[in-house]
């Protein structure tokens, strides 16, 4: 079987964690045949490498549908970034060669409305400014914080944390009394469904407040001050 596949290719694009739908045309005549999907652009062995065949149309985070017309389709769940590359949809011939269709996927990072670096000093107060799409304007606001927003712990229960509107198109959130365990990631928006773009990505540091002190002596050299 030759390795020449396809005379072009399909590009698909969709973000990590949502879900994406391969779509695998296939002529009438092949209706009851066969389908399957694998990764890579080498129809000779795509067949033994499929991620998914009609055969069994449930594998972990990918799922075929057929309907016994013109197409199939594989839908993959729960998308990562490793997910990006080619894929063959195939149908096998019982006589002559499998027929092939190429996809290309990529799988592109979940995006903020913005992602930021901001600074406080331990001890005063710093705010956070969280953007939102006006047709937002009444939903719930929200503040975590975590490495992963999946993850996120709510911050909006602690009471050095509370939210003022500070416009129709964003509102902040003031930290009290900044501490050093402060620092981390935040993610803010009005999205509960986690849209893309919906929502803000913000990196907060802080620093320690340096003093200075000027040293007083009396008339006979001995420290009185500081």
């Amino acid at each position: 079987m030759t390795d020449i596949c396809c005379d072009g290719v399909n590009k698909i694009q969709s973000h990590e964690e949502a879900s994406v739908s391969i779509s695998c045309p296939y002529e009438s005549q092949d209706k009851n045949n066969l389908k399957y999907l694998c990764r890579g652009k080498q129809p000779s062995t795509c067949l033994q490498q499929a991620v998914i065949t009609s055969d069994n149309t449930q594998n972990r985070r990918f799922r075929l549908t057929d309907d016994k017309m013109s197409r199939f389709t594989v839908n993959i769940a729960s998308l990562t970034l490793e997910d990006s590359g080619l894929y063959l949809c195939g149908v096998h011939r019982n006589t002559g060669l499998d027929v092939f269709s190429a996809i290309e996927l990529k799988v592109k990072e979940w995006c903020c409305v913005k992602s930021k670096n901001m600074s406080g000093i331990v001890g005063s107060a710093v705010a956070l400014q969280c953007p939102y799409p006006p047709q937002h304007q009444k939903n719930r606001k929200f503040l975590c914080k975590g490495d992963k927003r999946n993850s996120c712990t709510d911050m909006m229960s602690q009471s050095r944390f509370t939210l003022h509107n500070g416009s129709s198109s964003s509102y902040l959130v003031p930290i009290k009394d900044l501490e050093a365990g402060d620092a981390g990631t935040y993610w803010c928006g009005s999205d509960i469904q986690w849209s893309v773009g919906n929502y803000t990505k913000i990196h907060l540091a802080y620093k320690m407040l340096t003093k200075w002190f000027k040293r007083v002596v009396d008339q006979e050299g001995r420290d009185v001050a500081y």
